[in-house]
Parts: structure tokens; sequence; C-alpha cells
């Protein structure tokens, strides 16, 4: 997200994604259900049922007879089963962004509801379904913000990400009522153009697969007189198919410092009604129907009436 003005060609974006993350104090947080003011984000705390600082995993006295790198890596692997099955589901995407003044007022409010389908040859489309005049006046979206709702915001780490990251136990939290393990993630080294996850994730111990999400998008960008900064966002998912944990809620309250000044900003995403669209199985029609017979022995001939 950067200050109007400091990347000129950022506007372009504006009409079809949005910045997607945000959080400045775990205190202060919408639940999903709350997000129905249309002029100011309701700012009443965390779902009731989440208890604690998300920075404060309880360490337990059984830390030392886990295999922790045996956890990481089942965890991984259905989180790469749970990436393949969201690739088979439609969904609407609701996206909320307001920038504040230092009183706490509104300044400017930016909403984008998209439909993420696919088209008739199978490839997923967005399909914008309600894209009202932004009224924001002191930020811009960037091609980064795009990447970070897409990839980010609902991050999901897969076998094929492990060695892209550090990941250090950190103990164990009920979330929801869901016993989980804590990890703290970030980036081994950041590749050029490329977008990180930086914080904290919550694994159900059960289903091994991440229920909550704490953090930021990396690397902020500094240079050469511009300056694109990423806000610290959480995100919740819920069990949709009975299986895997799809994402349903980020919230964000933040405030970004740039040069010029500081920009506070308040954002909620909601991702709903989800649907599969498509099966993994693979059906065949018209295959010859196998005979109970064995070997080379002959059927015997119906007789004929």
């Amino acid at each position: 997200m950067t200050r109007k003005g400091v990347f000129p060609s950022a506007a372009r974006f504006a009409a079809r994604f949005m910045l997607c993350g945000t959080l400045a104090a775990v205190a202060a947080w919408p639940s999903p259900a709350q997000d129905q003011n249309p002029v100011l984000l309701e700012d009443s705390g965390p779902p009731a049922s989440d208890s604690g600082n998300p920075g404060n995993g309880q360490q337990d006295a059984e830390t030392d007879s886990l295999d922790i790198p045996e956890i990481i890596r089942r965890f991984a692997a259905k989180e790469k089963e749970f990436q393949q099955a969201r690739e088979n589901y439609t969904y609407r995407q609701v996206v909320k962004i307001q920038e504040l003044t230092a009183d706490g007022d509104v300044g400017g409010t930016f909403e984008l509801q998209e439909d993420i389908l696919f088209d008739s040859d199978g490839d997923r489309i967005e399909k914008v379904v309600y894209a009202p005049l932004s009224t924001l006046r002191k930020i811009s979206l960037s091609p980064e913000d795009e990447k970070d709702l897409r990839s980010i915001q609902p991050f999901v780490l897969t076998t094929d990400e492990l060695p892209e990251y550090d990941i250090q136990y950190q103990g164990r939290q009920k979330v929801d009522e869901i016993d989980t393990y804590v990890f703290m993630v970030g980036p081994k080294r950041m590749q050029p153009g490329e977008r990180y996850f930086q914080g904290q994730i919550w694994v159900d111990q059960r289903d091994l697969q991440i229920v909550k999400t704490y953090g930021k998008a990396v690397p902020d960008i500094r240079k050469k007189g511009q300056e694109n900064l990423f806000p610290r966002f959480e995100t919740y998912r819920e069990q949709i198919d009975g299986k895997f944990w799809f994402p349903t809620w980020t919230g964000a309250d933040d405030t970004l410092y740039f040069s010029s000044g500081a920009q506070r900003i308040r954002m909620i995403v909601r991702y709903e009604d989800y649907k599969q669209f498509r099966s993994t199985i693979k059906v065949t029609y018209g295959d010859e129907v196998p005979s109970e017979t064995s070997g080379n022995e002959t059927p015997a001939e119906t007789p004929k009436p």
C-alpha cells in the first residue's frame, strides 16, 4: 500500500483488487459476523472464544517428547492437499478498506466484491459483482497488494514452501476451543520480486491444518523515493467440507508509517459461499463392462425366448 502519488501507476489496479491485511492491537478486532456497518467497520474485539495474546503459545511439558520436524512435515503435506482442493472451489471475496483520520473518523473507503469462478474452459476467473467508486484519498494500491491478497493473507504453508521458511515451535494454545500447535514462521531469505509471510500460525493438532494466521507480508519496500508498506493482519479459517479448513475472514487495523506521515487503515476481507466446482475423480463412460467369468472361459449363451 502506498501514499497517493508515490506509485502513479498503482491507481489502475484499484478497480480490480485491493490490499488484504492489517492488525495493530489484538484487543481491537471485529468478528466476521459484526462487519455489518456500511460506513465504519466495527472495532469490537476478537472472536469471543479466542483468548490470550496471539503471540504467546503456551510452552508445554511434553515439548521434548514431540517430534516437531515430523509434525511440520505432516501439516505441510496436509496444507498441500488443501491448496489443491481449494483450486476446485468457487467462492465470493468481499473486501472493504478504510483510511482513518487521526481522530479515528473515516476519510475514505474502498469496496470490492468478486466471485472467483471458472469459465467454460475450466480456467479460474474473477468476476466483479460490486465495485462502487473508491473514496480513498491518501493511499493507493500496488501490484504487491494484489499478490498479498491472493497468497499471503490466506496463507498456506505447503511442502513446496517449507525450504523457504524458518519454522520454530512456540507451544500449544486453544483457538476457538481447538487444540493447536503454535509456530513462528519467517522467510530464510527474500528473493527480489517475491512476497513472503512473517508471523505466527496455529495448526490444529487433530487435522494438522492451519486454522489461524497472524502476521504481515514482507518485505516492505522503501527505495528511490518509493514507499510500499504492508500492514499486519489476522486470518481465521473454518472447516467447510468436513475435511479441509478454508480461510473465511481476515481482519486488519494498523498504522503505516510513511516518511510523509502516519496513516491508519482498517480492513475486512470475507471469503463466502464456498462451492465445489469440479472433482479430482476421473469418470469415464462407454467402457466395456467386465465379464464375471475368468480366464478364457466363454460365458454361457443366454437362451432366446
